[in-house]
C-alpha cells in the first residue's frame, strides 16, 4: 500500500502552511500629521498631500483639504504606508479645488513642500522634499510661500 503524501498526513501542518503562503494582510500605515505655516489669511483651504516620487508634482493618491486657519494650519493624512515621500501644500484662497496658475504656469498661490524644498523659481525636486515615513505616526512641518 502507497505511503500518503505529507500534506495529508498532517492536516494541521498543511493549513498552517497554506495560510502562511496566501497571508495578504495589507502594508501597515499611519497618519501624517502636516504643520503648514505661513498661512497668510483664513479664507480658503489648505490643500495638502502626500506624494510618492512616481507621483510628485502631479496628482497624488494621499490627500485632505482643511479650511485655512492664518498663520498655522495642521492637517491629518491618514493612511499613509511606510515608504519614502514628499509633502506639498497649497492655500487655495479662493477654495475652487486647484492651485491656480498664471500665464506662464508658475503658482499664484502660496505653495510649500517638506524641508522647505521650493528654491527660487525652481521646481523643487523630490530628493530634497524627500522623507522617510515608518509605521508610526509623523509629525512634519514647513512654510508656505509665493512661488
Amino acid at each position: 500500500m502507497a505511503e500518503a503524501p505529507v500534506l495529508l498526513r498532517f492536516p494541521l501542518l498543511s493549513l498552517l502552511l497554506l495560510s502562511e503562503a496566501h497571508d495578504e494582510r495589507p502594508p501597515s500605515t499611519a497618519p501624517v500629521t502636516v504643520v503648514v505655516t505661513q498661512v497668510r489669511s483664513s479664507e480658503g483651504q489648505v490643500r495638502v498631500e502626500i506624494c510618492t516620487e512616481r507621483e510628485f508634482l502631479r496628482p497624488c493618491r494621499y490627500g485632505v483639504t482643511v479650511p485655512a486657519r492664518a498663520g498655522t494650519t495642521i492637517a491629518v493624512v491618514p493612511g499613509i504606508p511606510a515608504g519614502r515621500y514628499a509633502a506639498l501644500a497649497y492655500h487655495d484662497r479662493n477654495a475652487n479645488g486647484k492651485a491656480d496658475r498664471n500665464l506662464i504656469g508658475l503658482p499664484t498661490e502660496d505653495v510649500g513642500f517638506s524641508n522647505g524644498a521650493l528654491k527660487g523659481l525652481v521646481k523643487p525636486k523630490f530628493s530634497d522634499a524627500a522623507f522617510d515615513h515608518g509605521a508610526a505616526a509623523q509629525r512634519i512641518t514647513f512654510a508656505l510661500r509665493k512661488f
